[in-house]
Formats: C-alpha cells, sequence, structure tokens
C-alpha cells in the first residue's frame, strides 16, 4: 500500500512542477496547437497554445513507477521490484506516446492539423501492439502465469473463450488501436481527457489492489484472482493517476497545454494494457464508458452521413454537439466528468458483486 502512494504522490509531483516548464520551452519553441478549421468557432482562441504536454504524463509516470521500487529497496521492503507486467504496461503507454509525439511534432513543423498520415500511424500502432501482444504472453511466473491471458475476460478468465496466438495478436492490435483512438476522439476539451483518464486510472488503482488481496497464488480459493503481479499494477495505475492530476492543473479549462495525442494515445494504452492484464477486457468497456461513447459517436456519425448524407449530431465527437447546442465548454467538460465518475463507480461495483457472488466479499 505504502508503495502505491508513493508512486501517485511522486507522479503527482513531477507532473505538476514539470508542466510548467515544459509550457514555457515549449513556447519559445514555438510548439503550438493547430486547430482544425471546421471545429467549433469558440476553440480558434485555443491556437499556439503548447501542446505535446503528454511528454509530463509519461515522464512523471515513469519516474513515480521506479522511484516506488527505488524507495521501497531502501526501506528493506518485501518488494520483488519491478515486474514483467508493469514493465510491459509501462512500455505500451511510452511507445504509443512515442507515436503520438511524432504525430503531434508533424503538425507544428508543417503547420497543420493533420500529423502522421493515416497509414503511417496504423503502422506505428501495430508495431507497438504485435510487439506487446508477443511480449505479454512471456515471461510466465513459478506458478505458470504470464502476464496476459489467452482467454477473453471479464473479471476473470472466461474459460470458454480461447484465443489461438494468431487471434491474440490480433485481438491485442484491435484493443489497443481502439482505447487509444477512443481516448484521442475524447480529447477535445480542456482537461476532458485527463480528468476521465485519472478516474479510469485511479479505478484500476482499486481493482488491481483487490486482486492483490485476493490473489490466487497468496490466498487459494473460489473467488481468488489469476493474475500474474497485481500489486505492481496497482503501483503503475497510481503513477499514471497521480501524473494525470498534476498534468490537470494545468491542462484544466482555460488550459495552459495540451497533452496532444503524444498523452492521449499513452493514457489509450494504459487503459488497454491494465485492461488485459488485470484480465477485465471487458469490464473496461464499462470503466471507460464516456471513451466508449466518444468513439461510437465518431463512428455512428460516419456511417449515417455516409449512407444517408445527413448528420447525427451537429459535430462528432458528440462533446463539440453539446457545444454547438450552446452548452458552455466548462459545462460540457463538468458534465462529462460526472458521467466518466458514474462509469467507473458503476464497472467497481459490477467488479466487487461478482466478487461476492462467488461467496468471496
Amino acid at each position: 500500500m505504502i508503495s502505491i502512494l508513493i508512486a501517485a504522490s511522486i507522479g503527482l509531483l513531477i507532473s505538476i512542477l514539470f508542466t510548467p516548464y515544459l509550457i514555457r520551452v515549449f513556447s519559445k519553441q514555438g510548439f503550438g496547437q493547430e486547430i482544425r478549421e471546421e471545429g467549433p468557432q469558440g476553440h480558434k482562441s485555443k491556437r499556439g497554445t503548447p501542446t505535446m504536454g503528454g511528454v509530463a504524463i509519461i515522464v512523471a509516470m515513469v519516474v513515480g513507477y521506479f522511484a516506488a521500487h527505488i524507495i521501497d529497496w531502501v526501506r528493506g521492503s518485501r518488494s520483488d521490484g519491478p515486474t514483467a507486467s508493469g514493465l510491459l504496461v509501462l512500455f505500451l503507454a511510452v511507445a504509443l506516446g512515442l507515436v503520438g509525439f511524432l504525430d503531434d511534432f508533424i503538425k507544428i513543423r508543417k503547420q497543420r492539423n493533420l500529423g502522421l498520415n493515416k497509414t503511417a500511424k496504423l503502422v506505428g500502432q501495430l508495431v507497438v501492439a504485435v510487439a506487446f501482444g508477443i511480449l505479454v504472453l512471456q515471461f510466465a511466473d513459478e506458478n505458470g502465469l504470464t502476464p496476459a491471458s489467452q482467454h477473453l475476460s471479464y473479471v476473470r478468465d472466461l474459460t470458454l473463450i480461447f484465443l489461438p496466438v494468431p487471434v491474440f495478436i490480433i485481438f491485442t492490435y484491435l484493443l489497443i488501436s481502439a482505447w487509444s483512438n477512443a481516448v484521442n476522439f475524447t480529447d477535445g476539451l480542456d482537461g476532458l481527457a485527463g480528468g476521465a483518464g485519472a478516474m479510469v486510472l485511479a479505478t484500476y488503482v482499486v481493482i488491481s489492489f483487490w486482486q492483490a488481496r485476493l490473489s490466487c497464488v497468496e490466498t487459494p480459493q473460489a473467488a481468488c484472482y489469476d493474475v500474474r503481479d497485481p500489486l505492481d499494477l496497482a503501483v503503475v495505475a497510481a503513477a499514471a493517476t497521480g501524473a494525470c492530476v498534476g498534468f490537470l492543473w494545468w491542462n484544466a479549462a482555460p488550459a495552459k497545454i495540451f497533452m496532444g495525442d503524444t498523452g492521449s494515445l499513452a493514457l489509450g494504452g494504459l487503459v488497454a494494457g491494465l485492461s488485459m492484464t488485470t484480465r477485465t477486457e471487458l469490464l473496461a468497456i464499462v470503466i471507460g464508458g464516456l471513451f466508449v461513447v466518444e468513439m461510437i459517436s465518431v463512428v455512428a456519425q460516419i456511417a449515417v452521413f455516409r449512407t444517408t448524407r445527413r448528420r447525427l449530431f451537429r459535430m462528432a465527437p458528440f462533446h463539440h454537439h453539446f457545444e454547438l447546442a450552446g452548452w458552455a465548454e466548462t459545462t460540457v467538460i463538468i458534465r462529462f466528468w460526472l458521467l466518466a465518475a458514474i462509469c467507473c463507480m458503476f464497472g467497481l461495483g459490477l467488479f466487487y458483486s461478482e466478487q461476492l457472488g462467488l461467496g468471496g466479499g
């Protein structure tokens, strides 16, 4: 528990102190956000606001994670140090963050709202996802547990649904691509993705910690969890939560800096990675419900327009629909944060009710 608190505290501290430095550096270098012409007119004033702030989130998360383990080691804790599961989730977030950084950098250099073309972005996500999909089935511990399972999972593995390795890798790519793009779509208003992301990650701190308490390795029973490194995953999620909250201090409306694709792709990778390593891929759809609905609004808008030549929403992602309907930006953000919080609480409720159903409460 102490390592979780240390990771969250250091992640928060690094993020809240490092972000102003990035604001000064990026402003000096002219690394400002380009605003799409067809977007809400009220967003035109945001042009030139420093972007790529996701760098602060990634750095704070990584420093918070390793600092927690170093402090544990200095304290003489029984902690085994960084684990395969924790390191792989960090790898996924950092690698996707790098893809997003390249996208942001091209936008800035070419002074346009489009960075990497669709093919380049697709290839970047594909390479990262395939590498993660292969590695996450390696590194079995003494009990034979690997960081992820080839079974589809809700709160535990669904034993009836087994994915052969090639199918599992395809599934991994689709999952990672879906989550990273879902968070990316949500990142359209000041602090919206950062605040919602912090809630989802905090939920995974609770889930991972609960799984550690009822690990099948520690307490074999009907209601235990076959997760390889749940406590270390809680440390990763805590460090990322602290990093998001610290960044949100500067990213909240009116934003002094945007996370850019650097941050949104990294956060999406975290959600995907944590869902796979905690065996909660299906439950994550509920926990990250706001991100899911934002992505569905984009898909639905495209599908309806191509078939009927009419728009389902005034603009997609659908947070812009409410802006164009006359809601103030801060009103949209706060109400969407509330929706994100409801999704997280409902997800936790489902997680705990499943445990009660097995007599593990």
